[in-house]
């Protein structure tokens, strides 16, 4: 059990949680929206910047978990750049990547997000990846809210 502990709690989840690289309001961004994940007290808002059909920038603000917040900052990462069909696409990868730990499509991109994965053996951690992903696409959808 602790080596599982230990895997979910990898070099990159800690850093990137502790020291998140794409935390901070996005001047200028014109979508936003928040989730709020009441089970555990994580709370994100995030921030999106388009050029047409792509994410050229993201960030977020947020108050929760080191998980959480790794997730957040590893798909402000991956989502920049990216069009907005091909980061759905992502959003659902990863979703299907922190629940089964397996990576169906690993490209570079899921490459760098695969340290999320280790949650699928902590179902009730799921939430704790899934939560800026929800929040992302309520923001590309024009929501100022995450459907629940």
């Amino acid at each position: 059990m602790f080596d599982d502990v230990r895997a979910l709690y990898s070099d990159a989840i800690r850093q990137h949680g502790r020291h998140p690289v794409h935390a901070g309001r996005l001047p200028d961004a014109d979508g936003s929206a928040k989730g709020d994940n009441p089970m555990c007290g994580d709370r994100v808002t995030v921030f999106i910047r388009r050029a047409g059909a792509i994410i050229s920038q993201a960030s977020f603000e947020a108050r929760g978990c080191e998980i959480s917040l790794a997730s957040a900052d590893l798909m402000c990462d991956a989502v920049a750049g990216q069009a907005l069909e091909r980061v759905r696409g992502l959003a659902g990868e990863v979703e299907t990547m922190a629940r089964t730990g397996q990576c169906d499509v690993c490209d570079a991109v899921m490459t760098r997000l695969q340290p999320l994965a280790a949650v699928h053996d902590f179902p009730s951690r799921v939430k704790c990846v899934t939560l800026p992903w929800r929040a992302l696409i309520a923001a590309m959808d024009g929501s100022e809210e995450m459907a629940q």
